[in-house]
């Protein structure tokens, strides 16, 4: 399998939730309320797959390989976009993160805010999407062969296996940190 099978699978994943994404944002408009536990799922959601998995193994493992190779002006240009929308996304997410915790303190002006930010989630996403499947991961398989696409590949398996340990060891920390006994 090539290193962008499992990120295009990931793809997939990511789409259904900006779908339920959108479905709640109307849903916000047309009540004049939010659902603070779907934001929290959704958010840690975004946080730790679509960012932190996802965009971690394609900024950590797939584009610092592209880097290293002489890519044309026009991969080398799409890889420079989709780095670009990977931080709009991270500061969406957290505009989105700031307006949650307001609206969970009565701040009047956090459901629009609310709104605002998952639209433009649901808006981003699908084209960042699209991007990257139909513009950028195939050709950029060209630039490898197929020994370093398996070692893309593998790496990219180790780092899946290494981010749930990081993930729930900083828990812990957090947990030991608020309880005065780390």
């Amino acid at each position: 399998m090539m290193p962008i099978g499992p990120l295009m699978i990931e793809h997939r994943l990511i789409e259904r939730v900006i779908r339920e994404m959108g479905r709640h944002v109307a849903r916000f408009r047309a009540e004049q309320t939010a659902d603070p536990a779907f934001i929290d799922a959704a958010l840690d959601f975004i946080r730790t797959y679509a960012d932190r998995c996802h965009h971690g193994k394609e900024e950590d493992i797939l584009f610092r390989d592209l880097a290293k190779k002489d890519l044309s002006h026009e991969h080398g240009s799409i890889m420079r976009e989709l780095i670009d929308e990977h931080a709009l996304g991270r500061t969406t997410t957290g505009a989105l993160a700031d307006a949650a915790a307001r609206y969970g303190k009565n701040d009047p002006h956090a459901l629009a805010e609310i709104i605002e930010a998952m639209s433009l989630l649901t808006d981003f996403y699908p084209k960042h999407i699209e991007k990257e499947d139909r513009r950028f991961f195939l050709p950029a398989m060209s630039y490898f062969s197929r020994h370093e696409q398996d070692a893309m590949l593998a790496e990219m398996n180790e780092f899946d296996r290494n981010l749930i340990h990081d993930l729930y060891r900083r828990v812990v920390e957090r947990l030991e940190k608020s309880h005065g006994s780390g």
